[in-house]
């Protein structure tokens, strides 16, 4: 399911009917929440981008660009797009099933491995870069806007932008009716069932070569981004009218123009953008806009969009997220299953939203290695493996999600710990620093 945040911002300041605040959570209420039976599937897998035989040496942008003219040429279902920071995003076609899902993938990511490989580099799935500063390798005027907006609140921005990579399971929002596979019950699952994801997938314990004491740096990152940037709203029995409150008094990122720098405000939220007008009206452009600038981990945009997840390690760990979140929430039982095995940890958070409470915090810095994250993720797997062949994955699926929890989950440990492990110090202890937020 293709992000089209990157799309051109030709006539972003011509004269397009301006908005006003009613028409604005109007706007957002109708199409941030399209319910329907369930019965779509998307993901969007990103890479970082090494070199094949000494991936601690860092990649020249010249190669980089030279590798990427390469790619274009190539046939693929999913669309490939490039970050700010030279990753690498595939992202499928909306598909029926969780089989197509993966099948599509799998194909489009053979075939740009084997180009990359022809060039010396290779697909990497960490979910922060354990070796490489932040760069920016794209310069545009979206990215320059971006940055300037993000150094406000310290360096982290720069490590989501240039360093991270995720994996992004897409998920259609649910019936309007209540039940297991309604679109208020799925959006108050995903807030819950998501500290679970960071912890069971956490794979990012390392920056610039140190341990950081976060098993998800990447998420770590996000959480210091803020909260009106990358934060969610408050969960209420409305989650229409709790989205479109919080679009509107999110800060606006930038005001696009046609020519130069796009200015970066400060303190401007949507809402008062909308009464002010200034420094011009916004437009439906504008909110379209603005709308891909809010980074919360789960993202309404007609569909659910989870956001949380690390990318995983080998060129298939990918697949065992997609499955596992796709069964606990189209497969009726297992949501049921899922539903009370998380509805517990909803006392860790505080009534504060997402991920800026003590639940996401705890299952970005311990993953697994916490008792009671560790026993919900143990449920909702073995739930999600007794669904998955009633959703018609195949056994090279079940295998793979069998493998995450035997080797895992029932252990109390994630990718992280695998890679915190060749950091292990002769005393067995893992020495580094803790980013504390």
């Amino acid at each position: 399911m293709s992000d089209t945040s990157s799309a051109p911002a030709g006539d972003c300041t011509q004269p397009h009917s301006a908005l006003n605040e009613a028409e604005v959570e109007a706007l957002v209420r109708g199409i941030c929440f399209k319910t329907g039976p369930p019965r779509r599937l998307g993901v969007e897998v990103e890479w970082l981008v090494h070199e094949l035989r000494a991936p601690q040496l860092p990649v020249t942008p010249e190669r980089l660009r030279a590798a990427y003219a390469a790619l274009r040429p190539l046939s693929l279902r999913s669309a490939l797009t490039v970050e700010p920071g030279g990753q690498l995003e595939l992202s499928s076609p909306p598909a029926a099933s969780l089989t197509e899902c993966v099948r599509t993938v799998s194909a489009d990511l053979d075939t740009v491995r084997a180009a990359l490989r022809d060039d010396g580099l290779a697909l990497v799935g960490l979910g922060h870069d354990p070796w490489h500063e932040p760069r920016r390798f794209l310069r545009e005027p979206r990215y320059d806007a971006m940055e300037a907006c993000l150094d406000r609140t310290g360096p982290a921005g720069r490590a989501m932008m240039c360093a991270s990579a995720s994996v992004q399971v897409c998920l259609d929002a649910g019936h309007e009716e209540p039940g297991p596979l309604g679109f208020v019950r799925r959006w108050w699952l995903a807030h819950h069932l998501g500290p679970v994801l960071v912890a069971a997938f956490a794979n990012s314990p390392l920056a610039g070569h140190r341990p950081t004491g976060w098993v998800s740096t990447r998420q770590l990152a996000w959480t210091r981004i803020g909260p009106g940037r990358a934060g969610g709203p408050p969960l209420d029995a409305d989650p229409r009218g709790a989205w479109a409150r919080h679009v509107l008094d999110s800060p606006v990122m930038c005001v696009r123009r046609d020519g130069g720098p796009w200015d970066v405000p400060e303190g401007l939220t949507f809402r008062e953008w909308t009464r002010k007008g200034l420094p011009r009206p916004p437009t439906h452009e504008d909110l379209d806009y603005h709308l891909t600038t809010l980074f919360p981990p789960v993202r309404p945009r007609g569909h659910l969009e989870l956001r949380m997840i690390d990318a995983q390690p080998g060129d298939d760990g990918w697949i065992v997220p997609l499955a596992v979140t796709a069964a606990l929430f189209d497969d009726p039982e297992a949501a049921e299953t899922a539903y009370r095995a998380v509805k517990p940890l909803a006392e860790r958070t505080l009534g504060l939203p997402a991920p800026h409470n003590p639940l996401w915090l705890d299952a970005a810095r311990d993953g697994l290695a916490d008792a009671e994250l560790r026993e919900v993720a143990v449920s909702c797997f073995t739930a999600a493996l007794e669904a998955l062949p009633r959703l018609g994955a195949g056994p090279e699926v079940t295998d793979a999600v069998t493998a995450h929890l035997d080797h895992y989950v029932v252990r109390g440990r994630c990718p992280a710990d695998d890679l915190l492990d060749g950091q292990r110090g002769t005393d067995g202890r893992a020495h580094g620093k803790d980013l504390r937020p």
